[in-house]
């Protein structure tokens, strides 16, 4: 079985690649491996481009296409056009308990349409498929970015095929499945899968979004950082926490908050800090180690989402941390279900296990003098609660049972 390909789209044109490790350039394709030296390529930008002011972009749509000069296309995109900009809350209760001066939830559990950040990349790689005229996509996940494929694939008609670890969680997997999509148990962990679907892409030219549709891909996650310098009123917090698992996020959000310093934006950028589960913490071993090379870990954490133990961007996330002044921090599987609900009590966000991790990883960077009593915090919360209930089941007392009577209600507040 092989995939036909569809005439690209007239009106929206993928930018050409370049290699981020020797530097070699050629045409837009659906690769993200240079033939040369095997290192990741990058879209390149034209420096001259034409880019907007702060007010102008204040009045566009509120997507993440509103930043749409600093995302991998020129032209108008055609698929998922109403994703991004999700809240940005003020959580003073947190702030209080991590002992910081102001704390702020970046709230992707809200995103539009499957409830976590991974819509952001997904919507920037199914106009890549659309650039590249290719009809069906696909991906490797840990959960969140099958629910994020299934989803935009339905509402852009396309198929989509969709593989995962045979240990995912059952939410995930009925969030995944009721999209249509073909989904496909592994057996094994995460790395498995995804070298299974490196082969898919080439034996079918299928676009697998974090494949061989990854340069493209990964763009989606510096809207993140665009969307809180915007919201905190075009300037920068001193500190970002977020969640790693293939080390993009923090790598994108990091290059994110940079390109609007260059644009003129913002004054200064944060420190960027990393969390993992101690179960799967690779990046942080390097850095905690001080060394550059990453040491392939197997999971075992409760943290499904995070659970990537050969993670692709490990390096490049290590750099942008360490060149940030910032730090990374693995916690453990009841210190991350703490997280959910030390988040929840001060902030009403339930937040699946990567949010438990990112809070209580801030915990920890605070306690050990990385964050500061003086420092602007955001915290990425990048899922929803309700796709990972299984992993606060045993940390939740149970509610108690009455009779309809007032008295047994006054027993109770007594």
């Amino acid at each position: 079985m092989s995939a036909a390909t569809l005439a690209p789209t007239s009106t929206l044109i993928a930018l050409p690649l370049a290699c981020a490790r020797c530097g070699r350039k050629q045409d837009a394709a659906p690769v993200h491996i240079c033939q040369d030296c095997l290192g990741p390529l990058e879209p390149v930008y034209d420096v001259e481009r034409r880019l907007p002011t702060p007010e102008v972009i204040a009045a566009r749509p509120r997507s993440l296409w509103r930043y749409r000069e600093w995302l991998p296309f020129t032209g108008e995109p055609v698929e998922s056009t109403d994703t991004g900009w999700t809240p940005l809350i003020d959580a003073p209760a947190l702030a209080d308990r991590l002992g910081v001066a102001r704390c702020w939830i970046k709230n992707d559990a809200l995103s539009f349409p499957s409830l976590s950040f991974k819509d952001r990349v997904v919507s920037t790689a199914l106009n890549a498929v659309r650039a590249f005229g290719l009809d069906v996509v696909g991906c490797a996940s840990t959960g969140n970015l099958a629910n994020a494929v299934a989803a935009h694939a339905a509402r852009a008609g396309l198929p989509a095929w969709i593989f995962i670890p045979e240990s995912l969680e059952q939410a995930k997997i009925l969030a995944t499945a009721v999209f249509g999509a073909h989904l496909v148990r592994v057996r094994g962990t995460y790395d498995d899968v995804n070298r299974l679907c490196a082969q898919v892409a080439d034996r079918f030219g299928w676009g697998i979004v974090n494949v061989n549709l990854r340069a493209y891909y990964g763009e989606g996650s510096k809207t993140v950082a665009f969307e809180i310098a915007e919201q905190l009123g075009w300037r920068s917090p001193t500190a970002v926490v977020a969640p790693m698992a293939g080390g993009s996020l923090v790598t994108k959000v990091g290059k994110g908050f940079r390109e609007f310093q260059r644009a003129g934006f913002l004054d200064s950028t944060p420190r960027i800090f990393g969390a993992q589960a101690e179960g799967c913490a690779p990046i942080v071993r390097m850095i905690e180690h001080g060394t550059d090379t990453l040491v392939p870990e197997r999971p075992h954490t409760i943290a499904r989402s995070l659970a990537i133990g050969a993670p692709a961007d490990g390096p490049a996330a290590r750099h942008t941390i360490l060149e940030s002044g910032g730090w990374a921090r693995a916690v453990s599987d009841v210190a991350l279900v703490a997280g959910i609900r030390l988040l929840a009590e001060t902030t009403g966000i339930f937040a699946e296990t990567a949010g438990g991790v990112t809070v209580a990883a801030a915990a920890s960077l605070a306690a050990s003098g990385h964050l500061s009593a003086d420092d602007e915090v955001v915290l990425c919360i990048t899922g929803n609660g309700l796709k990972t209930t299984d992993a606060i089941e045993s940390a939740i007392a149970p509610s108690p049972l009455i009779e309809p009577r007032l008295r047994e209600v006054a027993a109770l507040v007594a």
